[in-house]
């Protein structure tokens, strides 16, 4: 029992425990906001952390519900913080929101509305689609006058929502207008996650704030591709020889990283530098647990070495 509280059904990350998940497992599979980094900053550890899982001979991959950034910009990103990660090991809900749409073969005549940034955007169009909204329509504004009839493109088929900060209610109303009225047009969302470290002070609304407007503005659940929906995981596995039960997925966040873990048969390691505090994962009414947890990526350096 730790500050009165019950210890979870879940065992704190100990020398033996850490050696005993690194032999059971191939891979693993890091979130990044809050465990990775915070915002811009690199989260104390990391890097001494990945050196020593590559040198085991762990794969890594990255797997993040943040659909700010492609997969190109967040190799840059990793690289501007020191870590050597190539496109291949990274995989976005931008990056899911394309793949979901190429493998169900979107009609390429369609187009697609993204409330969201320039990482849907980028994804979009590589996967060969053609797509606009994003930051640029963040600087438009709408005046309700009387009559006024707000006009939309009716050969989208497909509105993709993600986090967003240049959300406002001409967005609002382009995505409501195209799933309402254009037959069969698809709503797609990243992710639904409420919050997120988008900087190292503090946390900030994430992308399933966008998401619940847009879904109640138009009484309607979206298809969600990134965590914790398994699409993600069956897009990956397709890119690497392994098995679920030889992967372990590690997270700052019980309803995405954990629950994907788990829904899809990883092992799993909860990390409190994100967003989850210890007193939320002891609380009685919190029905996820991960199968170990500990403070940081960073523990596993000190216990692999006792």
């Amino acid at each position: 029992m730790a500050d009165g509280l019950p210890d979870p059904p879940c065992g704190l990350l100990t020398a033996d425990a850490a050696r005993s998940l690194v032999d059971s497992v191939d891979a693993f599979l890091f979130d990044c906001d809050g465990v990775i980094w915070k915002g811009d900053r690199l989260i104390e550890g990391v890097r001494e952390t990945m050196e020593l899982l590559r040198k085991m001979g762990k794969k890594i991959v990255f797997v993040t519900n943040n659909s700010r950034k492609s997969r190109r910009q967040y190799s840059k990103k990793f690289r501007s913080l020191g870590l050597e990660v190539t496109e291949e090991e990274i995989f976005t809900s931008s990056f899911a929101a394309a793949m979901f749409m190429k493998l169900n073969n979107f009609p390429p005549e369609k187009k697609v509305y993204v409330v969201g940034e320039d990482g849907i955007l980028e994804e979009l169009k590589l996967a060969g689609f053609e797509c606009f909204g994003g930051p640029e329509d963040g600087k438009k504004n709408i005046i309700l006058e009387a009559d006024f009839h707000f006009e939309h493109d009716k050969s989208v088929g497909a509105v993709v929502v993600g986090l967003d900060q240049h959300f406002n209610y001409y967005k609002m109303q382009y995505a409501r207008t195209c799933i309402s009225e254009n037959p069969g047009c698809l709503f797609i969302a990243t992710n639904r996650d409420p919050t997120g470290h988008m900087t190292s002070a503090q946390e900030w609304p994430g992308a399933g704030t966008m998401v619940a407007a847009v879904s109640c503005s138009v009484q309607k659940e979206p298809i969600v591709v990134g965590k914790p929906s398994s699409f993600l995981m069956d897009f990956l596995l397709k890119s690497f020889n392994l098995e679920t039960s030889r992967m372990c997925m590690v997270g700052d966040r019980l309803d995405t990283d954990i629950l994907f873990g788990q829904s899809t048969g990883c092992k799993t390691l909860l990390v409190l530098s994100g967003c989850t505090t210890l007193p939320e994962l002891q609380d009685a009414s919190n029905s996820i647990h991960p199968d170990v947890y500990t403070n940081s990526v960073y523990d596993l350096v000190g216990l692999l070495q006792k």
